[in-house]
């Protein structure tokens, strides 16, 4: 199983609204194989409180405007992990400190990543 189409052109709408932001070190992982809840993982740093903030709510804004609701949202009130569900797609906006604790990347080292640099190059 891999990624579904509706999820990576999500992936691709959030990279976008991340890297508006200041988004830093955005990391995609096709999880579709291990978790039957979600197809891509996007994993944002923000460098500050409330940039992670502004990156979290650019994101919901723009999946919003394109027809795909927050399903769940946690840690919005901290600004320090942000979780977004957005169904096939879950986005992690993470204080720099926090993404080195919690460490997703090694965590999920056996998906595979996706390539987010494209994404942000093709602007449409």
């Amino acid at each position: 199983m891999t990624a579904s189409d509706q999820a990576l052109d999500s992936l691709a709408l959030a990279a976008r609204a991340a890297d508006s932001k200041g988004g830093e070190d955005l990391v995609a992982l096709d999880v579709s194989v291990p978790l039957p809840f979600a197809d891509v993982f996007l994993l944002v740093t923000g460098n500050s409180e409330r940039n992670v903030i502004a990156i979290a709510d650019e994101i919901e804004s723009v999946l919003g405007k394109a027809g795909t609701p927050t399903r769940r949202r946690e840690g919005h009130h901290t600004g320090r992990w942000i979780l977004l569900d957005f169904g096939d797609l879950v986005v992690h906006v993470f204080h720099r400190e926090e993404r080195l604790y919690y460490g997703l990347e090694r965590l999920w080292a056996d998906c595979p990543a996706l390539p987010v640099a494209p994404l942000l190059a093709a602007k449409s």
